[in-house]
């Protein structure tokens, strides 16, 4: 008998990895846990049925939401991540020694536990002395926090459930006012292809807009997650993404990607034109 993991993601198209065993599967208080593994794409973490991440394509979506504001912000010291159970997002964070803190705000334990215990290639960030973890409610949390961030990392789920706080425009004002002077906030930015991403998008980035004064958006290739065009709001202060790109500072970090360069990073923010358009139509 063949097992298989299928993800609609729309009502008229399913995508379906092979699975090889279910390694866990469980409820928190707040989404369904599974942790499954594969031949294609090995382990792969899902909530409430919904792909997180796998071991073969997570490199993608961690580097692109950590190296690109890492690249343009010339010192960034405190460091708050909302969302991001899994690590992956620590981990690339812990190349940087410039770095003094890292807090961590996840609503969901037992996510984090799951991974350590399933996921270790991501959950290693959590070994960084450097990180704080707080279970919290990331909406309530950042409400509290007064300009001592230089850069926030939103990881978050999608637009409904645990997630759904992290997209309203009270969120965003929460984040503009918890960073310093000089701050960047980037978040996961949904899809763009399919109808019901692609709204929530439009949104998201509406909100952002009224929030910051720079805010841009960028893409990446992620074959796992819907239509695998996946992307990225870059919102900031006080830095423009590709202006103020410090390619040298970040050479001389010797950090080795699989996906960023400093290339990318510049063409990442070359939309397509119909992507082009749904910004400018809620802008």
């Amino acid at each position: 008998m063949e097992l298989w993991y299928s993800e609609h993601h729309t009502k008229d198209v399913k995508f379906s990895i092979k699975v090889d065993r279910q390694l866990y599967s469980g409820q928190s208080e707040f989404q369904r846990i599974d942790v499954f593994e594969s031949s294609e794409f090995g382990r792969f973490l899902t909530l409430d049925g919904y792909m997180m991440l796998t071991e073969k394509d997570e490199f993608i979506y961690h580097e692109m939401l950590v190296h690109v504001p890492m690249s343009v912000h010339p010192n960034v010291q405190n460091v708050l991540v909302i969302g991001a159970g899994d690590g992956g997002i620590l981990r690339e964070l812990s190349y940087y020694p410039n770095i003094q803190q890292i807090d961590l705000v996840e609503i969901d334990e037992q996510v984090i536990d799951v991974c350590k215990q399933y996921l270790p290639q991501t959950a290693c960030g959590f070994d960084d002395p450097r990180v704080r973890v707080h279970i919290a409610d990331g909406l309530k949390y950042v409400r509290t926090a007064q300009g001592q961030y230089d850069l926030i990392i939103v990881d978050s789920t999608d637009p409904f459930g645990p997630g759904e706080g992290l997209f309203t425009k009270e969120f965003y004002g929460s984040c503009y006012n918890a960073l310093t002077d000089d701050g960047i906030m980037v978040n996961q930015h949904e899809s763009p292809f399919y109808e019901e991403d692609r709204l929530a998008m439009q949104r998201a980035h509406k909100r952002i807009v009224e929030s910051f004064p720079i805010s841009r958006v960028y893409q990446a290739h992620i074959p796992t997650y819907p239509s695998g065009h996946w992307l990225f709001g870059f919102a900031s202060k006080t830095y423009h993404p590709i202006e103020n790109q410090h390619v040298e500072d970040f050479k001389k970090l010797n950090i080795r990607t699989k996906y960023y360069n400093h290339q990318l990073h510049v063409g990442a923010f070359c939309l397509p034109n119909y992507v082009e358009e749904l910004l400018s139509d809620v802008e």
